[in-house]
């Protein structure tokens, strides 16, 4: 029955992309083809056509056939950049303007890679098939520009259309207002408390944020040794062969302090509670080991997964805190305040922009505002990306904070009718089963783990 509704929810994203998002008509980012970096969730941030590049999936230098591959792959750009021209009518302003910055990115992508391919012998196949994608590019850029005068039209899809979207096609049992209501409560809560948490460590010496590349591997080997500990000797998760060298993977590196972004900022200072929001690549190594057996259950369509994974590596911030993982790290409780402020507040701005009541600038000032000691003044690459794509995915958000409050709610249902059973439900046990229902929505890993199943019946009534 999962599944199943898996399944409805999918054909209800396919419904509504038709119908409302458009993306292929709206949203000129839909159609950056060449990747650089994995994404941490199952599938691509946001709409994406089917014919990317993953360029990091490549290793370099490359094969006889690897090259053959990515040759038939960028040759796909130019083909695919004529069409974009004539399936670009929409009229979404803010879209449209936003959508030419990944592409320019993209040109940038494309000259390293041709200087790469240079270096290291490339045939000439490849480097025409690199110089061809580049210049369709910018062939593709130059026209959006011209048409940007054209675009008068809002970008949000409206409070009616996002509440169905999340109901019926990321199965979120919660209204806009709802998601307006818990974002501020959050964003209050996380204020008043790294307020108390400033009040309990106001003897102590001041933090000091690493300074050179050897302290921060210090850093890193220090954080990683006590949340490998605590997840395994602390009687968190199941270890398997594959945490460990997933989030070794993923150290973070040393970046001088003028070029810290704000999630860098912290982690340069107390990298363990970014170190758990890495629960993202845990349950990536798992889903490329030992993917579910059910099919239906691989990466979801429309990012119906978000709620599931971006809220559990947000949730797991604070309830690995409250579970003990910062106890002797008092100054690390106030990193985790401090990220999900902006997190709320990022939120509560996509929320007005899909209401169309704010401007994405506006919805980004709400973010800067909401982020405490003044940690996204100077934050514009990041701000930008993360409200674009906010606009383009109704939802993503938000999902940071609904799927936290929804894993919340989950673990409080859970260990009542355990506690109705006489039993006890480990933490333990709890993430085992999480994991193993595999990263779906929340309401559903709900159900199939608890019986409980009036959210599902709720949101199918919606329909």
């Amino acid at each position: 029955q999962v599944d199943w509704h898996l399944v409805r929810a999918e054909m209800n994203g396919y419904d509504f992309n038709v119908r409302v998002l458009r993306p292929w008509a709206r949203d000129p980012a839909f159609y950056k083809t060449v990747w650089t970096y994995r994404s941490d969730v199952p599938a691509h941030e946001g709409p994406t056509h089917h014919a990317v590049v993953e360029l990091w999936a490549y290793d370099f230098p490359l094969s006889r056939d690897e090259e053959q591959r990515l040759i038939a792959e960028l040759l796909v750009i130019p083909p695919l950049y004529e069409q974009a021209r004539r399936n670009l009518t929409g009229n979404a302003r803010e879209l449209w303007i936003a959508g030419i910055r990944p592409l320019r990115q993209q040109r940038a992508a494309l000259e390293a890679l041709r200087m790469q391919a240079s270096r290291e012998g490339g045939s000439e196949a490849l480097l025409n098939a690199i110089h061809a994608g580049a210049v369709a590019t910018e062939g593709l850029v130059a026209w959006l520009e011209a048409e940007v005068p054209s675009k008068t039209g809002p970008s949000g899809i409206g409070r009616e259309n996002y509440t169905w979207w999340q109901q019926n096609v990321h199965l979120v049992p919660m209204t806009w207002e709802d998601e307006v209501r818990l974002l501020q409560r959050e964003l209050d809560r996380a204020w008043a408390s790294l307020a108390l948490e400033e009040h309990r460590n106001r003897d102590l010496p001041e933090p000091v944020a690493a300074q050179t590349p050897d302290e921060m591997e210090a850093l890193n080997d220090d954080a990683l040794a006590r949340f490998l500990a605590f997840l395994g000797e602390g009687e968190v998760l199941t270890m398997t062969d594959t945490v460990e060298p997933a989030l070794q993977a993923h150290r973070i590196g040393f970046v001088p302090e003028a070029e810290r972004n704000f999630f860098l900022i912290g982690a340069h200072i107390a990298p363990l509670p970014l170190i758990a929001h890495f629960n993202h690549w845990i349950e990536l190594a798992r889903m490329d080991t030992t993917p579910h057996p059910s099919p239906i259950r691989g990466p979801s369509l429309y990012n119906i997964f978000d709620s599931r994974n971006e809220g559990t590596a947000t949730g797991v911030e604070e309830m690995f805190m409250h579970a003990g993982l910062y106890d002797d790290r008092p100054r690390s409780r106030e990193i985790v305040w401090i990220l999900l402020a902006p997190r709320a507040a990022r939120g509560l701005g996509s929320l007005y922009a899909h209401a169309n009541e704010m401007t994405m600038e506006e919805a980004g000032r709400v973010h800067m505002a909401g982020t405490p000691r003044g940690w996204m003044e100077t934050e514009e690459e990041l701000l930008l990306f993360e409200q674009h794509l906010y606009l383009r995915q109704p939802g993503y958000g938000t999902s940071y904070v609904t799927g936290k409050y929804l894993l919340e709610r989950s673990r409080g249902d859970a260990t009542r009718l355990a506690e109705a059973r006489g039993e006890d439900l480990p933490l333990r046990a709890f993430f085992d089963r999480l994991n193993a229902i595999d990263s779906i929505p929340i309401s559903l890993a709900r159900w199939e783990m608890t019986g409980l199943d009036d959210e599902i019946r709720a949101l199918a009534g919606a329909e």
